[in-house]
């Protein structure tokens, strides 16, 4: 009989997950595909698991979330592990740097500072506080700092808020919806000269359209989302009326799946207003 590996008698929890990562890293023993990875190859494992947590919260899909966060878990584990490795850092020190920036960050909870503050104020606070920290590391510019690797619209949607804080933004909705159609006019002209003149003109309109957002309170990403499941859904519900007559999307022409989509967005719209 096998001796019983000793992984079993690791307590529970987040020390196991270390060991077992650290088993899995090991060079002599560990797993092939484990062992060839890098900083640079995880990465994209971990906002993938990041977008998962988030798709399972956007559902609501409560009995996913549990797992799709210990995936996450496990990606903050691996990047400790390689860091440990390199001699940078690792996750005993990932959470104690965190654990000092919480408590930091919140001194009327763990401080003598008064708790009679709204959470506009906390927000405010927090980042000054970030502000602050930004300029101790060197980052002395409005815009330095703000994370390369996000989305496209959430980045933007950063740069904005930095913007805002120093007063480089409007301070209505109304010349945001003028630059809007200015943008859209530009990107009109931009499709008689050439893609890249294009593309840069498409980039502009989107700026302007998370800029609408922002001061609409709505978070770009969100809405994108929820169009996005709209679609799916809509279009679901095409495909299932269109088998029922025994007829693929392929088969049918784009008057018929639009004239269903009408139909359906109708549907729903009734069945909202009557709820």
């Amino acid at each position: 009989m096998p001796d019983r590996d000793p992984i079993f008698d690791t307590p529970e929890g987040l020390p196991r997950l270390v060991e077992v990562m650290r088993r899995l890293r090991d060079p002599e023993t560990g797993c092939p595909w484990d062992i060839e990875q890098d900083f640079g190859s995880i990465t994209p494992y971990t906002v993938e698991e990041a977008y998962e947590v988030a798709d399972a919260v956007e559902r609501e899909a409560w009995g996913e979330l549990e797992g799709e966060l210990g995936d996450l878990l496990l990606q903050v584990v691996y990047h400790g592990q390689m860091g440990a490795e390199a001699g940078h850092f690792d996750t005993d020190s990932i959470t104690r740097r965190v654990t000092t920036k919480m408590i930091d960050r919140h001194p009327h909870v763990f401080g003598a500072e008064s708790r009679d503050k709204s959470a506009e104020q906390q927000t405010k606070d927090w980042e000054a506080a970030k502000a602050a920290e930004r300029a101790n590391s060197g980052e002395t510019r409005t815009l330095d700092g703000v994370a390369l690797g996000l989305p496209a619209l959430l980045r933007a949607l950063k740069l904005q808020k930095r913007l805002s804080r120093v007063g480089f933004d409007w301070g209505a909705t109304g010349p945001v919806l003028d630059k809007l159609v200015e943008e859209i006019g530009e990107l009109k002209e931009a499709r008689e000269t050439s893609q890249d003149e294009t593309e840069a003109e498409f980039g502009d309109l989107l700026f302007v359209l998370v800029n609408l957002a922002r001061h609409w309170d709505i978070d770009p990403e969100a809405a994108l989302r929820r169009t996005n499941a709209k679609v799916e859904r809509r279009f679901a519900a095409i495909e299932d009326r269109l088998a029922k007559k025994g007829v693929s999307p392929t088969q049918a022409t784009l008057d018929e799946m639009d004239a269903l989509w009408n139909e359906i967005k109708a549907g729903e719209k009734a069945q909202s207003q009557s709820g």
